[in-house]
């Protein structure tokens, strides 16, 4: 898989943002993703003024520290491509981009998140609570877990690069690291395919490998019809026990495995009554016999 992704790339464009500056604009960022796996080649593009001769690039790991310089290019123009052949550890962080004219420097631009996935031994597992597939309405809770003790899980969702769901791990009875991250109420809007990664807090932009993927179903109105018209052909089966009036009723508020696992209870008892019916009657045939 690392092979496979080795030859796609990303740009990030730095965009030139006009301000109240007499020569010194400033910059912000248009980003088309934030997630890069591990090996991928990056080029990041700051783009400036016409004037412009120089360009620099920085990086920084946290809020507190200072951004450093990590590359230069001297082609004149509006627009500076910077390289990395490689994404590594390394080159997680925050970019940020200015540029230099005649006039002198530009301000930084706005900052580029640049989160670096694929490391890391053991991968996180996700799944779903109560079940993958819910109906419209409903709420589910993504439980992200792994042995390996990160201090944080991700969980993120495919097309949504910029929108995270970030929570501290909780250590479990059975020795596991989880986080659990509610979602809801689920429309069907909400279908998609989620994972999740992990994070240490001395390093943020750089994540574990993926999950597995998992595929969240939500239903709508749809499903409901299908579940009135089961519903219905059950009643057939189960008109002799007069519970049909208290299925069409509760019809809205169970779901298709409910009514399978009432039709399995209903024929359980219908096979014990047979069985009992067969014995009484067996018997009475003994009972009655000539001569007993």
């Amino acid at each position: 898989q690392p092979l496979r992704r080795d030859a796609m790339a990303f740009t990030f464009n730095f965009l030139l943002c006009l301000g109240s500056d007499a020569y010194c604009p400033r910059t912000s960022i248009s980003e088309p993703g934030t997630l890069v796996y591990r090996g991928m080649q990056v080029s990041i593009s700051c783009k400036g003024i016409s004037d412009a001769w120089k360009y620099l690039l920085y990086t920084q790991k946290f809020e507190h520290t200072q951004p450093q310089h990590t590359q230069t290019s001297t082609n004149c123009g509006e627009k500076a491509v910077f390289h990395i052949s490689s994404v590594g550890k390394r080159d997680g962080g925050q970019y940020s981009c200015l540029y230099e004219t005649t006039a002198g420097w530009s301000v930084h631009s706005d900052k580029l998140e640049l989160v670096v996935t694929g490391f890391f031994d053991n991968k996180p597992s996700l799944s779903a609570l109560p079940r993958p597939m819910v109906t419209s309405g409903e709420s589910v809770t993504l439980k992200c877990f792994s042995q390996e003790k990160y201090d944080k899980f991700i969980v993120t969702k495919k097309g949504e690069q910029k929108h995270f769901m970030i929570m501290k791990s909780q250590k479990t009875y059975v020795g596991q690291f989880q986080a659990l991250f509610s979602v809801g109420p689920m429309t069907p809007s909400s279908n998609g395919t989620f994972k999740c990664y992990g994070y240490y807090k001395a390093n943020p932009q750089v994540w574990s490998e993926p999950s597995d993927h998992l595929v969240i179903y939500v239903s709508g109105e749809a499903r409901r019809q299908t579940v009135w018209v089961d519903s219905q052909l059950l009643c057939k089966i189960l008109i002799s026990f007069n519970i049909c009036d208290f299925i069409a009723s509760e019809t809205q508020v169970h779901t298709v495995e409910n009514l399978i696992r009432m039709g399995m209870a209903s024929l359980v008892f219908i096979i014990l009554g047979i069985l009992l019916f067969e014995a009484w009657h067996n018997q009475r045939q003994t009972h009655h016999a000539p001569g007993r």
